[in-house]
């Protein structure tokens, strides 16, 4: 089965109440765009207000902890953000894990507890530019990859459904500078295989791979002709509709050399 293009907003701490008319325009839009999925991940405070707003979109949280409860000041737990309507969190964001010092460990429990919850997972990786100029990227990417994610054991029902990869070079993020195709095919490609290593073919090959850093309405389409592309995770670009949905459009429309 061939999934639709994935295309989620990641927020990150950008947000009050006055931009539930971004996220409604955001939610009006893709109604139109039937063949894109269409996604947010809004700061925890505005998980419950766009989810009882939207009609066509999925709200989702960008972390969770690992625990179901308990003496964690500040934290809050994969139940409760279901409880507040998210359907989906991304885990193991190079933000998260640069500076709260996650571990691959730490990532994986967070993705245990999520899909305990009923909650899909949208899983990061990539590398640092240092990584990236040694030539140890696809290495590193995909050994940080099998740590992090659950055991096949773990994985409830429908693989495909319940996970999807994010690879976002770390040295593209924020810097108006996206990995060039030839990267990103390459990328996508051995962590293509490592989900088929892991899943099987019938799965493996279904799990969508996102890809995030710096993605724009003006380069989105390039992009998403790439093999093995199958959506963005987008940053900052996700905050007005108008762009947001640039990239979107551009998911739905077939990219022409």
């Amino acid at each position: 089965m061939t999934r639709r293009p994935y295309i989620v907003g990641n927020w990150k701490m950008h947000g009050t109440r006055a931009m539930l008319s971004e996220a409604r325009a955001i939610d009006r839009a893709a109604q139109r765009h039937m063949k894109v999925e269409v996604a947010l991940a809004p700061p925890y405070t505005l998980i419950h207000p766009i989810h009882r707003e939207a009609e066509q979109i999925a709200v989702g949280a960008q972390d969770c902890h690992h625990a179901d409860g308990g003496a964690y000041t500040g934290d809050i737990s994969a139940a409760m953000i279901a409880d507040a309507g998210a359907k989906f969190v991304i885990l193991g964001h190079s933000e998260r894990r640069t500076g709260h010092n996650e571990t691959d460990a730490l990532v994986r429990a967070k993705a245990e507890a999520a899909f305990a919850a009923g909650l899909r997972v949208i899983m990061c990786c990539g590398e640092s530019a240092e990584t990236r100029e040694s030539g140890k990227a696809i290495a590193f990417v995909t050994e940080q990859l099998t740590a992090s994610l659950p055991a096949l054991a773990d994985l409830p029902g429908d693989i495909a459904e319940r996970l999807t990869i994010a690879y976002e070079p770390i040295w593209a993020i924020g810097t108006g500078t996206a990995a060039t195709t030839g990267d990103i095919a390459e990328m996508h490609g051995a962590i293509r295989k490592l989900l088929v290593d892991l899943f099987g073919e019938e799965q493996g090959a279904e799990v969508r791979i996102l890809y995030g850093g710096s993605v724009k309405p003006e380069n989105a389409a390039e992009i998403f002709a790439v093999p093995d592309v199958g959506g963005a995770l987008v940053g900052g670009a996700s905050l007005t509709a108008d762009s947001f949905m640039g990239i979107a459009l551009a998911a739905s429309e077939p990219f022409e050399v």
